[in-house]
């Protein structure tokens, strides 16, 4: 057990590792947190600030020396990473588990060996393994194999030629091929599994995206029982063969009335971000506790919640760059605003969320509806 005032490290500066930074200290602890950006959102309110390329060993040294332990907020951290700093303390999760979920490649196969629901896909490599792909995949969406986010590297093709063109413009990567399928809707399940393999899992969300970007998640998810807590079950069961220790989220579509996983993250997810407010630990929580030693504490929700996201484009009107008035926010009652301090609001970055509470639903969700009109957003 690793306990408070000890230091812990973060790889990543994202908004994720800010919010893990303020658990942390919440808790007690100090934070390092090593980013190449100087002005990265959890290194701004860190103890310290290694401002390093994650390949940088000599920095990885002195976060060694400085850390009783390390976790990612991000899953591109390079597995070399992971593994260097394992020889010297403890790292979750393990490179090994990173890995999988950082290349689409081997996440798909990961899923397909282990029994684990999926959809139809192929693996890409070569301009022939698009013109052997089975007809029945299309259409489909080429997704490339690594560092694809946010509907980044990522292309609808409803044939063969289309497919051929979208991997041409991908520069011949490595990519998946999977065949589109109906949604009913998206699922999600963020669940912490600790170095014993207890695993406590926060209750299913229901998810919608715009263009590739998650967008609102409603908490707990509507759908029925059973298939929320199968959605619990299979995401248990990915981080017991991943050997997983840390936060996971699972991603699934929900087809036909049936659950395939769509992606893994290896770390907190942006659908739990309503843990925050809406549950009786968060997953940052969690996350700091899988890390330290300590026992996992209770996921249970005991608010309605509705997250919406806030993105760089509320700050443009036109090209004019303004601040969005957060005043119209602040008007709803049970509104909980996070802004994430980052540096400058590009279009389509994650610049902040906001989560309505309530013992109703669709009261939450109207509220929440409201709100997300009144700061700008609109449905195209």
């Amino acid at each position: 057990m690793i306990l408070p005032p000890a230091t812990l490290g973060m790889l990543g500066g994202g908004q994720l590792g800010r919010f893990f930074v303020a658990a942390a200290h919440e808790m007690g602890f100090k934070v390092w947190v090593l980013d190449p950006d100087p002005h990265s959102p959890a290194g701004l309110i860190a103890d310290h600030h290694l401002v390093a390329p994650f390949e940088d060993f000599a920095a990885l040294d002195v976060l060694a020396e400085a850390c009783s332990a390390v976790t990612t907020e991000f899953e591109n951290v390079p597995a070399a990473t992971l593994e260097y700093l394992s020889k010297f303390i403890p790292v979750h999760p393990a490179a090994a588990a990173v890995a999988v979920c950082q290349d689409r490649v081997r996440e798909k196969s990961f899923l397909a060996e282990n029994g684990i629901p999926h959809g139809p896909f192929a693996v890409i490599r070569s301009d022939e393994d698009v013109l052997g792909a089975d007809e029945a995949l299309f259409p489909a969406i080429l997704k490339i194999a690594r560092f694809g986010y946010d509907g980044k590297g990522q292309a609808r093709v409803a044939s063969r030629d289309e497919a051929l063109r979208a991997f041409h413009a991908f520069h011949r990567e490595a990519c998946v091929l999977e065949r589109m399928l109906p949604l009913d809707s998206e699922v999600s399940v963020v669940l912490a599994r600790d170095e014993g393999g207890t695993v406590r899992c926060f209750p299913t969300a229901e998810n919608r995206h715009r263009n590739g970007i998650l967008d609102v998640t409603l908490a707990p998810a509507r759908v029925d029982t059973a298939l929320a807590d199968e959605a619990q079950r299979i995401a248990a069961n990915v981080a017991e063969r991943l050997g997983y220790i840390g936060t996971l989220g699972v991603e699934f579509f929900v087809t036909d009335g049936r659950l395939v996983v769509n992606e893994m993250a290896p770390r907190p997810h942006n659908s739990g971000h309503h843990t925050i407010d809406a549950c009786v630990t968060s997953q940052y929580d969690q996350q700091v506790r899988v890390l330290a030693g300590l026992p996992l504490d209770e996921p249970r929700q005991h608010s309605c919640a509705v997250m919406v996201n806030l993105l760089g484009d509320l700050w443009y009107e036109g090209d004019r760059y303004r601040e969005p008035d957060w005043a119209v926010l602040h008007r709803e009652h049970g509104l909980r605003l996070h802004l994430y301090g980052k540096h400058h609001a590009r279009r389509g970055r994650k610049m902040g969320h906001f989560t309505v509470i309530g013992t109703d639903a669709d009261d939450v969700f109207e509220r929440a509806m409201r709100a997300r009109a009144a700061i700008g957003i609109r449905d195209e």
